[in-house]
């Protein structure tokens, strides 16, 4: 579906969208990542109900499942600057706003793309761009299992912890109310109008 939307988006035939969903339990490794990151075997993942499947993003290997939303902007960047590091830079300003409403406070950590609440990760970004138009992109843990973050060195980064909004609320979070609030803020920064663009699946 993504790489439709993706086509007819390079063929000008629809607008800039935004498609938010939720995975079942799946290990995604990026053009760049390595299997050594990986740190459970086929017969312990298959009892787990983990997936591992190849993606054709940038990154290393992260974790995608329930409790998680993930977030496939298909973009066409000639109308957003037609530069990747600001487009990565404005994703993490969607997720830095979002969880300011929360009373949150989300941090960018130098080389470490991605959002941060003290020294652990609560949203990852990576993405693919074919003819100037984006896929793939980024998630953020809402009331997201963090167990399966063990079984992997997620984002290849060894020394610093992986979160998620319940955790630092202390609480559960309605997580229809967070997609609504993330489309706003994804308007809010890419100066789009959500009726026009948000997809949700």
């Amino acid at each position: 579906m993504q790489k439709d939307l993706l086509r007819r988006r390079i063929s000008k035939s629809i607008p800039d969208t935004l498609v938010l969903l939720q995975h079942t339990p799946v290990f995604t490794l990026g053009r760049k990542g390595s299997m050594d990151n990986l740190l459970v075997g086929p017969e312990e993942l298959c009892c787990k109900g983990i997936a591992v499947h190849q993606a054709d993003r940038g990154g290393d290997i992260t974790y995608h499942g329930p409790g998680q939303l993930v977030a496939y902007p298909i973009l066409d960047l000639g109308q957003h600057g037609r530069d990747i590091l600001l487009v990565i830079s404005m994703y993490e300003e969607v997720i830095i706003r979002l969880l300011a409403g929360y009373g949150i406070e989300g941090q960018r950590i130098p080389g470490c793309p991605g959002v941060w609440v003290g020294s652990e990760k609560i949203s990852s970004v990576g993405i693919g761009i074919s003819n100037w138009v984006t896929y793939h992109g980024f998630s953020i843990n809402i009331n997201t299992d963090l167990e399966p973050f063990s079984y992997i060195y997620p984002c290849g980064i060894r020394d610093r912890g992986i979160t998620s909004l319940s955790r630092a609320l202390g609480r559960e979070v309605d997580e229809k109310d967070f997609e609504e609030r993330l489309a706003r803020a994804f308007g809010e920064v890419f100066r789009l109008d959500t009726g026009k663009f948000f997809t949700p699946f």
